[in-house]
């Protein structure tokens, strides 16, 4: 009756079980044994049932009644102890109860369902170390390898096998195990069975010994790794995810690690294109292992044609596979001619949706991926065109420390150019990286990196923000000086700060000394592709961008450009149809379809070519070129500081005295030239008479031009000034002695050339109103 629910809620209400287990007296008859287990064996199965069981002092009896004559006492107590057992604080119990010596004497028993439950009850109490040490010492281990060998056993073998596993352990039971030859007859025994479940035990209690060091040396002395990669060729998806588990495992040996690539590795590939997604999971995680940190197994994976399968994997529904795909083309690309292959695959293209992922180690190993390929340029492009660099910033967010540390560290990759470091300060990492360099939690070795390499490649943003360039940092055509940024404002771009009215502040300064020739040819450059278009109106849309993304002609005069061909193309096409009537309607026809085409062709290149487009400063152009003229040939770099600083404060608007300074009226002009321009952006070469900081970065471009090293700094109130750093000559009768560099700051504004030692009361003078 016990077997029934309600009967059996019952007599939990009735709380009958202290009246059971006192039935379970030695001097109570057989009969009434049999029935007190039976019955207490159908209410173990209740959680709160085994509870009261315990704490009432029930095992004690049941374990004694393990000896009983009787096969069903036998039976019914050894079941209720393996249900009692499943809760790990028994474990301790029937431990100090010795049940280990009447548990094996059970598995000579001539029922096997005695010996099964005897088998069960063992696997679940040799999770306990101590467990095991005293099984090991009452000779279990021989009597679990005895079932194995016994083919009459065969049903037992998948129970005995779970046991033996949990014994792997420990490598005090596997040393002894192998030292009796237990070790190599359970492999081969593991070798000839075709039992799925026994294969797939055996593959399980190798992966638990493999965690231990010690147990990976003694499994690799018996070439554990042949029956590993005999099990991968198993027609079963259980054995095949035990056996990549177990591989993976086994990779922590370096010997078992070579041995396992070199024979392993083509199967683990085939993997990849199982319909079980496990599968798939278990054998990318294999392959991520094999080719961790070693060369020979990453050229053996790709000699395999891994690349292809693992770029596909990035797309796999679970994550632990989604993780290692992008942690084993990681180390792939540790070798150029693979990372070039796998780049060649679309690899940031397949990156983009695992950055979005909720799983920290997707995003970890993602990230990682990224830092791994982001260094080549074209890469770069990939991810910025596929969305990537936005979940990768999202990433500088995260409470994962592995997860902000990688993301770092590609952001600190991507930023190695312009247009990449731009985008990436659009996206706001720049301000994340900032508040994340000023707490002592979240700081990491990449993020201070990062950071600096962002503004190191988006240098209007850097001297707005530091208000100091170094030598390194060369500026280039399209920087501009929008002045300090306060803190919490938005850096806008110059397109956008182009687009602003005209207003009485300070007026954004503008870099670009575009070449003539270069301008030229690509007027040409859109007069050849204009041409083509009308004699190709089927030219893509693709071609009408890459001409408008090269284009340095304005908007406007472009426009008027193509306007002026098309109208003479409209003349030219009616006086062809005058000539050309009466030869037919269709032609007439075809005629018109040609030319609503090329209408439609005109229409889209004006509409892509209407986006805001930076003047050239041909101005600044000629500065560059007198300075390449006459200042680069001089021969030391003292005489073309001196040089270039004359040059550029004569074009500036000349000397300064110093008590005249506050006359010399740069705002107005300035002022004037903004007006014209009806602008706030002006290049540089427009201003005609310029204060400090207008002065100060015309020397560092024209310098940075012709190999001068120099650094800008911004100061308060309009200063700014150049450093550099010069070696003074030898002293006299000491000849070749090198002397330390000191630096200087160049006077740009009193006595241009002058060099005023760093430091001195006159440079701080110079810097300082």
């Amino acid at each position: 009756m016990a077997s029934n629910h309600d009967v059996k809620k019952l007599l939990r209400e009735l709380d009958v079980t202290n009246s059971l287990i006192s039935q379970l007296a030695p001097e109570e008859d057989v009969v009434i044994h049999e029935f007190a287990t039976l019955c207490l064996a159908h209410m173990a199965v209740d959680y709160t049932t085994k509870i009261q069981i315990f704490e009432q002092g029930g095992l004690e009896p049941l374990v004694r009644l393990l000896g009983s004559p009787d096969p069903d006492v036998k039976k019914n107590s050894l079941e209720c102890i393996y249900l009692l057992v499943q809760d790990f604080q028994s474990h301790a119990a029937v431990r100090a109860l010795n049940v280990i010596p009447p548990l094996l004497e059970l598995l000579k028993s001539e029922y096997p369902v005695i010996q099964l439950l005897a088998l069960k009850t063992l696997e679940e109490i040799s999770k306990d170390g101590e467990t095991r040490i005293i099984l090991g010492e009452n000779k279990g281990l021989d009597c679990l390898l005895q079932i194995l060998e016994t083919n009459e056993f065969s049903d037992l073998h998948v129970e005995a096998l779970a046991v033996l596993g949990n014994c792997l352990e420990d490598a005090h039971t596997l040393q002894l195990i192998q030292q009796t030859g237990g070790l190599k007859k359970l492999l081969s025994f593991v070798g000839d069975s075709t039992v799925p479940d026994i294969q797939k035990n055996a593959a399980k209690a190798i992966t638990r010994a493999a965690y231990d060091s010690e147990n990976r040396k003694i499994l690799k002395e018996e070439e554990v790794e042949k029956c590993l990669i005999n099990l991968l060729e198993i027609n079963s998806d259980g054995v095949k995810i035990a056996a990549s588990e177990a591989i993976s495992a086994m990779c922590e040996n370096s010997a078992s690690k070579r041995a396992l690539g070199l024979q392993g590795i083509p199967q683990l590939v085939q993997l990849l294109s199982s319909d079980n997604e496990e599968v798939k999971e278990a054998a990318v995680t294999a392959l991520a292992n094999l080719t961790a940190a070693s060369p020979s197994n990453a050229r053996a994976a790709a000699e395999a044609e891994v690349i292809e399968p693992l770029v596909n994997t990035l797309n796999a529904q679970r994550d632990g596979a989604i993780a290692n795909a992008a942690a084993a083309l990681t180390n792939l690309a540790a070798q150029e001619p693979f990372r070039v292959n796998i780049q060649s695959r679309g690899i940031m293209h397949a990156l983009a949706e695992p950055l979005r992922s909720t799983n920290s180690q997707v995003q970890s190993k993602a990230a990682f991926a990224v830092a791994a390929f982001g260094c080549d340029a074209g890469a770069r492009m990939e991810l910025r065109n596929a969305g990537g660099l936005g979940p990768l910033v999202e990433l500088l967010h995260s409470k994962n420390k592995e997860v902000r540390r990688n993301a770092c560290l590609a952001v600190m990759v991507c930023a190695s150019d312009e247009l990449t470091a731009v985008e990436l300060c659009r996206l706001g990492a720049l301000d994340i990286l900032e508040e994340i360099n000023l707490s002592i939690v979240r700081k990491n070795n990449y993020s201070e990196a990062a950071l600096e390499k962002l503004l190191d490649n988006n240098l209007s943003q850097k001297y707005s923000r530091m208000g100091y360039l170094s030598s390194s940092n060369i500026i280039t055509d399209g920087f501009y000086d929008c002045g300090q940024i306060k803190p919490g404002v938005k850096f806008l771009s110059l397109e956008e700060l182009s687009m602003q009215e005209l207003t009485d502040q300070r007026a954004i300064i503008f870099i670009n000394a575009k070449p003539k020739e270069d301008l030229a040819v690509e007027e040409k450059a859109q007069d050849s592709f204009f041409e083509q278009t009308i004699l190709s109106p089927s030219i893509s849309r693709k071609s009408s961008r890459d001409r408008a993304s090269s284009s340095m002609v304005s908007p406007t005069e472009e426009k008027q450009e193509l306007s002026g061909q098309w109208s003479s193309l409209s003349k030219s096409s009616t006086r062809e149809k005058g000539l050309r009537k009466g030869k037919g309607k269709k032609e007439d026809e075809k005629m018109k379809e040609v030319a609503q085409i090329i209408s439609k062709v005109q229409d889209e290149i004006n509409l892509e070519n209407s986006h805001w487009l930076p003047p050239p400063d041909f101005i600044l152009l000629d500065y560059i070129n007198d300075a390449s003229t006459t200042i680069l040939p001089l021969t030391t770099t003292r005489g073309q500081v001196v040089a270039l600083a004359q040059l550029v404060a004569d074009k500036m608007g000349g000397p300064i005295e110093r008590d005249k300074l506050h006359d010399f009226s740069w705002e107005l002009h300035v002022s004037e030239v903004e007006f014209e321009l009806k602008s706030n952006v002006v290049p540089i070469g427009k201003v005609k008479k310029g204060t400090f900081y207008h002065r100060a970065l015309l020397f560092k471009v024209i310098a940075d031009r012709i190999g001068i090293p120099c650094s800008l700094v911004r100061g308060e109130y309009n200063r700014a000034w150049n450093e550099v750093e010069l070696v003074d000559d030898s002293p006299q009768g000491i000849a070749g002695l090198l002397l330390p560099p000191k630096k200087y700051i160049v006077d740009l504004v009193f006595e241009p050339g002058f060099l005023i030692k760093q430091g001195s009361a006159e440079a701080d003078q110079y810097k300082h109103i």
